[in-house]
């Protein structure tokens, strides 16, 4: 599975306007709905909220994945949007988050959820790829990097 196959410039925002956690979360699952990939977007919201209360979803060197399994999706969806400024996301590093990247998928398919997120985490693990992403401008941007760093930085699949 590569990251442009469950996100696509509909559901990529530069610059996301809330400055609270709470609020860029709920932005996020607004975009989804908006680009009418989920179902339920209370049901979404909820699960997401659940888990950040878990442990934070800010999982350092500026990158926030907030995360959720819900009734409310049928399919594994994301959505990624770049802040204009610092926003405190309780970050596990103690840092600020500028790259966000919602994850939702469906409650019977934990495995392709934590395959999306695995890689996730993966390509936000190199330093060349979140420089990139904060200099991009528009969701076309956004895209290009997404495809340049599958090629660069995974193997297969």
């Amino acid at each position: 599975m590569r990251l442009t196959d469950i996100i696509d410039e509909g559901c990529i925002k530069i610059p996301l306007q809330k400055k609270s956690k709470r609020g860029l979360i709920k932005e996020m699952v607004d975009l989804l709905d908006g680009a009418g990939k989920i179902a339920d977007k209370d049901k979404v919201l909820d699960s997401v909220l659940k888990r950040e209360k878990l442990m934070s979803t800010g999982v350092g060197n500026g990158v926030a994945i907030p995360h959720g399994k819900s009734e409310g999706v049928k399919h594994i969806q994301a959505a990624f949007g770049k802040t204009a400024e610092d926003v405190d996301f309780q970050s596990l590093d103690g840092k600020s988050v500028r790259l966000i990247f919602l994850l939702v998928g469906p409650e019977e398919d934990p495995i392709l959820h934590i395959k999306a997120l695995s890689r996730i985490s993966r390509l936000t693990s190199h330093k060349k790829f979140c420089q990139k992403l904060l200099h991009a401008t528009s969701a076309d941007d956004v895209i290009r990097i997404m495809n340049d760093a599958e090629v660069m930085f995974t193997e297969n699949g």
